[in-house]
C-alpha cells in the first residue's frame, strides 16, 4: 500500500456504514450482533483519524427512516449506543475527541438522549477531532427545518429576503460549525448517499465500496484516503 500524503488529506470525511444486518446474515447470527461488531471498525476510523490528523469526521448512526424498523431492533439500536457512550467516555475524553450530534436529538428516549448530552458537554473544549454522530438524521428534513426557521426570521423582521444566502442556508443546518465534506464513504456494495448530508457532499468526492461494515479496517480507510488523493478536485473551475 502506498503512504499517505499528510499534506492532502481530506477535512471532513463523512462514512456512511453500510452492511451490518448483512454481515451478520452471512455467519447466521442476528443483525444486532453485527451493529455490535461494527462499533470496532468505528473504533479504527476514528483512531486514524486522530493519527492522520482529520479534523472533522462524521458517522451516520440512526436516519430518520430507521425509525420505522422493527421495534426489537430499534431498542437493539439505543441500548448499543448508551453503551458504547458509556464505554468510550474515558476514551474521547483522553484522545480529545469533540462529541457533536447531527441530527433531532429531541427524537431519543431519555437515557441516549442525557447520555449524549453529558459526553457533548464534557468534551465540549476538546480539539483534536470533531466526531459528528448523525443520529435521527435526514437531509432533507434538515433542510426544511432549515427552511422554516429562515422563513420565520423573515417574517419576524429578523433576516431580510434579499440577504438570504448559502451562509444563511449553512447558519440552519444541524451542520452549522461544521465544514463541508471533502469525503463521502459508503460500505456494503450500495451506490447512494440515501438523504444523508444532501447539501453538505455538493462538492465531496464519493469513495464506495463491497466491504461490509463490520470488515472495513484501518486498512480499508486507508485506502479510501489514498484514492481522495489521486482525485482532481476542480469545484467546478477549470485547472
Amino acid at each position: 500500500m502506498n503512504k499517505i500524503d499528510f499534506t492532502h488529506l481530506p477535512n471532513h470525511v463523512a462514512i456512511i456504514m453500510d452492511g451490518n444486518g448483512r454481515w451478520a446474515k452471512k455467519i447466521g447470527r442476528k443483525r444486532a450482533f453485527g451493529h455490535e461488531n461494527g462499533t470496532k471498525s468505528v473504533r479504527e476510523c476514528i483512531d486514524q483519524s486522530i493519527k492522520l490528523g482529520i479534523k472533522n469526521l462524521t458517522l451516520f448512526v440512526f436516519s430518520t427512516e430507521n425509525w420505522n424498523r422493527p421495534k426489537i431492533e430499534v431498542n437493539a439500536l439505543m441500548d448499543l449506543l448508551v453503551y458504547s457512550l458509556d464505554k468510550e467516555r474515558a476514551s474521547l475524553i483522553d484522545n480529545g475527541i469533540k462529541l457533536n450530534v447531527v441530527g433531532n436529538l429531541e427524537a431519543l428516549k431519555n437515557k441516549p438522549k442525557s447520555k449524549l448530552e453529558s459526553i457533548i458537554d464534557v468534551t465540549k473544549n476538546n480539539n483534536k477531532l470533531n466526531l459528528n454522530l448523525a443520529i435521527s438524521y435526514g437531509s432533507k428534513q434538515e433542510i426544511v427545518n432549515a427552511i422554516r426557521e429562515v422563513s420565520n426570521k423573515v417574517k419576524n423582521n429578523i433576516i431580510s429576503v434579499k440577504n438570504i444566502d448559502e451562509n444563511i442556508i449553512n447558519e440552519h443546518l444541524y451542520t452549522r460549525n461544521l465544514p463541508n465534506v471533502d469525503l463521502l464513504i459508503r460500505t456494503g456494495g450500495e451506490k447512494r448517499v440515501s438523504n444523508f448530508l444532501l447539501w453538505q457532499i455538493a462538492y465531496a468526492e464519493m469513495y464506495f465500496t463491497d466491504i461490509l461494515w463490520p470488515d472495513f479496517k484501518k486498512e480499508d480507510f486507508l485506502h479510501a484516503l489514498q484514492d481522495y488523493q489521486k482525485r482532481e478536485r476542480r469545484f467546478g473551475k477549470i485547472i
